[in-house]
């Protein structure tokens, strides 16, 4: 959804909004896990995906939020695509308000709310919040990233976090995958590094993983939505990792790719080790 002024914004401003879009992020998740999982209506997109009432209270809050603290900033949401105007050429906001609903619907804790500011193709911050895990990371490409602890809708503990070098030859890496997307090409990919091993996540959740430095790569090699990797690209370089296509090139957002796919990408938490 497009807003009459295009904005273009920058590190310094990005960082005074860092706390309001925080709490968006925490207010979006209080709302999901409101939700009755046992008694909610799932409904499918077109696509198959599905779609569920806590996606969609989510996606109110965040778009309410956004609506009243950056009027002038462009913004899209999966849940509202259809009102999508493309290129965005300066800054929007890109959302997923329920990232991981068919963990959700499991009954699983490892869904995600995402939340990135973009700038010029590029995700400069990103949020991604787990409410289920009473867990946020967060950050600002420049100016560092952190894994905030949260109790009783407040945060009680902010730590700094780092990814972490590659593992020495020899020693195997710690690889993030998806629980429920799989496809031949990562499968591959992550067979090239001899004794691999896979942790198994759900949702944004790997991108977070890797930004702390708990695992070291997380590939996905098949087409997924720009909403699924942008707050996620943004944490995990400003925990000084890097996400890059299959042959080492950037990612960018917003400048009208069908359908917002993004074709592929590797989250590095070493960039030394990318292409």
């Amino acid at each position: 959804m497009n807003r009459a002024k295009p904005s273009l914004i920058g590190c310094e401003a990005a960082a005074t909004l860092l706390e309001s879009l925080t709490e968006l992020v925490i207010r979006a998740g209080e709302a999901i896990l409101a939700v009755n999982r046992s008694a909610m209506k799932v409904t499918g997109k077109s696509d198959g995906s599905p779609v569920t009432e806590a996606d969609l209270a989510a996606d109110h809050i965040i778009v309410e939020g956004l609506t009243r603290l950056a009027p002038q900033v462009s913004l899209l949401s999966e849940e509202r695509v259809h009102l999508a105007t493309p290129p965005y050429k300066d800054s929007f906001f890109l959302i997923d308000p329920l990232d991981g609903t068919k963990e959700f619907v499991a009954g699983r804790n490892e869904f995600t709310v995402n939340v990135a500011l973009v700038t010029q193709g590029v995700p400069l911050l990103g949020i991604v919040g787990a409410p289920a895990l009473g867990l946020i990371w967060r950050g600002i490409v420049g100016k560092g990233a952190e894994r905030l602890t949260l109790q009783a809708g407040a945060v009680s503990q902010a730590v700094p976090i780092k990814t972490r070098r590659c593992p020495p030859r020899g020693a195997p890496w710690t690889v993030a995958v998806s629980r429920s997307h799989g496809d031949a090409r990562t499968e591959a990919f992550i067979d090239e590094r001899g004794g691999a091993v896979r942790a198994v996540l759900g949702s944004a959740v790997k991108f977070g993983r890797v930004a702390e430095g708990e695992v070291d790569i997380y590939p996905r090699l098949s087409p997924t939505s720009e909403w699924d990797v942008a707050a996620g690209h943004a944490v995990v370089v400003a925990a000084g990792g890097k996400v890059t296509d299959s042959n080492g090139s950037p990612l960018h957002f917003g400048l009208g790719r069908e359908d917002f796919l993004v074709p592929e990408f590797i989250a590095w938490g070493d960039p030394a080790a990318a292409p």
